[in-house]
């Protein structure tokens, strides 16, 4: 169930757009041809260098993840967006056995699980209307892998692959790809707090990534080298299971 897209020429929504990778999405696609990006941030403020470079290309508009209210209005501001990238996510890591490991879950579940729902419920309607479109999540090595220092992320986005697989069915009846990315050591601000910033490669090895598997109609990018080498590991089982169509499952009940 392949769908190939080409961001050439089209409108995107980028959530987190202000800084790390969702910066350098933003960049990727203006410089691969895409005419417009809603940047998607919590303080319209951090847009200003991004409209300081890109001038009236790039138009910011709020979102906060742990508002819904922002959500249902952003996708009412922006119903002419043909591709979203669903980026913008909270690290606040616990092991299941820190005195905060309940409240650091309840977060991560919050703005990431949530959220993800949440803007999928919002932009189906809009990408559908504007002939498919294409919906990409950022998920990580942590969905595939969990590290005991920071379950409580690990099982947020372990939480939204499983709901990613979910949308590339749903979504894909009405003609929208669906990409799910899993970067592994990226430099961003999040990997600094989590102490893995050391060997991280830059952020636009995943945008331009995104810009290449959405053209290959791909459900999974690994950019990066770590990525990489989890991805090869993983790809027998993904393509047999995960990618695959499983008889037990089919059902006339939707």
């Amino acid at each position: 169930m392949k769908m190939a897209y080409d961001i050439n020429g089209k409108i995107a929504l980028v959530t987190g757009a202000n800084r790390g990778i969702g910066r350098a999405i933003v960049d990727a696609f203006l410089h691969h041809g895409a005419t417009k990006v809603y940047a998607a941030v919590r303080n319209l403020d951090s847009a200003d260098p991004l409209i300081e470079h890109y001038g009236d290309m790039v138009e910011p508009v709020q979102l906060d993840l742990a508002k819904p209210e922002t959500i249902v209005a952003m996708a009412v501001r922006t119903d002419d967006a043909q591709v979203i990238v669903n980026n913008a996510a909270v690290y606040k890591a616990a092991t299941p056995l820190d005195s905060d490991a309940i409240d650091a879950l309840e977060l991560a579940m919050k703005i990431n699980v949530f959220g993800l729902v949440r803007m999928a419920q919002a932009f189906a309607p809009v990408l559908r209307e504007n002939g498919g479109g294409a919906f990409v999540q950022l998920n990580s090595i942590a969905s595939l892998k969990c590290s005991s220092n920071f379950a409580t992320h690990s099982a947020s986005k372990a939480a939204t692959y499983s709901i990613t697989q979910a949308l590339r069915e749903l979504l894909g009846q009405q003609g929208t790809a669906v990409l799910s990315v899993h970067p592994g050591l990226i430099a961003t601000d999040m990997a600094s707090t989590a102490g893995l910033a050391g060997t991280a490669e830059p952020p636009s090895v995943v945008a331009e990534g995104i810009v290449a598997a959405l053209k290959s109609g791909d459900f999974h990018l690994f950019p990066d080298t770590m990525a990489q080498r989890v991805g090869r590991a993983y790809e027998s089982f993904s393509k047999s299971v995960i990618e695959a169509d499983i008889e037990e499952y089919k059902t006339d009940k939707r």
